[in-house]
């Protein structure tokens, strides 16, 4: 099984969970990437964290121990900017969000806007609070549209999990009616722009994460090998609760090396 997954030439790569926990580095993972160096292995480092843009993602592994380009990241509030930017190219947004979400979609030319928005975008934030989501709910009333960058409920931190941004939209999906698309993992829309980042086919890839909800599910429907990691939200007993299976399944990175 080891072997079968070292063969891959292209890695798809989830962070929180299976390279670290909050500001602990993982074990195996310095040794799991200068592997993936040494043997000219293509990888990204996918995550549905829309907090943070490549450039802080570069810094934050720096801080741990790790050097990693910043063509190594793809996040989820880069993908929702990609998205956004192909459905209404220079629109507008009000966004509940971070820095990484924030400047994704400068980057992608949009303006920010909170009086007649073409979308109210969601993502992980500390900067959330009442006053944000009464606004976000009436611009929604009004017709603007709503994403969210990710469909996860909770993630994992040093001391116990965060509420992510499933649980931060619920209260505007619940006020309005409305139910909002997500862009990130399991959307397989994540895995597409990840391969063409790669220059790999789909049979040559794994997808490496600790989620079987986002990751394996994402993996699985579009038609990538799956590698399960129990080093982060999900214990051995959590995958008979789901009605499909990763290809293999580890205690962590540390056991491909």
């Amino acid at each position: 099984m080891i072997e079968k997954i070292k063969a891959k030439r292209g890695f798809i790569i989830d962070m929180d969970g299976v390279i670290y926990h909050g500001n602990r580095l993982l074990p195996g993972v310095t040794a799991f990437i200068e592997w993936m160096e040494n043997n000219g292995k293509e990888y990204l480092f996918l995550t549905n964290s829309s907090e943070r843009t490549p450039k802080e993602l570069h810094e934050k592994l720096k801080r741990l121990g790790l050097k990693v380009n910043e063509d190594h990241f793809y996040t989820s509030a880069l993908a929702t900017a990609g998205f956004l930017a192909s459905q209404t190219p220079n629109g507008s947004a009000f966004i509940i969000g971070d820095a990484g979400l924030i400047h994704a979609l400068y980057s992608a030319g949009y303006t920010m806007n909170n009086v007649n928005p073409d979308y109210v975008v969601v993502g992980e934030t500390h900067g959330y609070n009442f006053e944000k989501i009464e606004i976000a709910v009436n611009l929604v009333m009004k017709g603007a549209r709503l994403i969210g960058t990710n469909s996860d409920v909770s993630g994992p931190i040093e001391d116990g999990i965060t509420p992510s941004t499933k649980a931060l939209i619920a209260p505007i999906e619940i006020a309005t009616g409305k139910k909002a698309y997500f862009v990130g993992k399991p959307n397989p829309l994540m895995m597409r722009i990840a391969l063409k980042n790669l220059g790999v086919k789909r049979e040559e890839a794994v997808v490496i994460g600790d989620r079987m909800d986002t990751d394996i599910r994402c993996g699985l429907e579009s038609e990538i090998d799956t590698l399960l990691v129990l080093s982060g939200i999900t214990n051995e007993e959590d995958i008979d609760k789901f009605p499909y299976r990763p290809h293999f399944v580890l205690n962590g990175l540390i056991d491909l090396i």
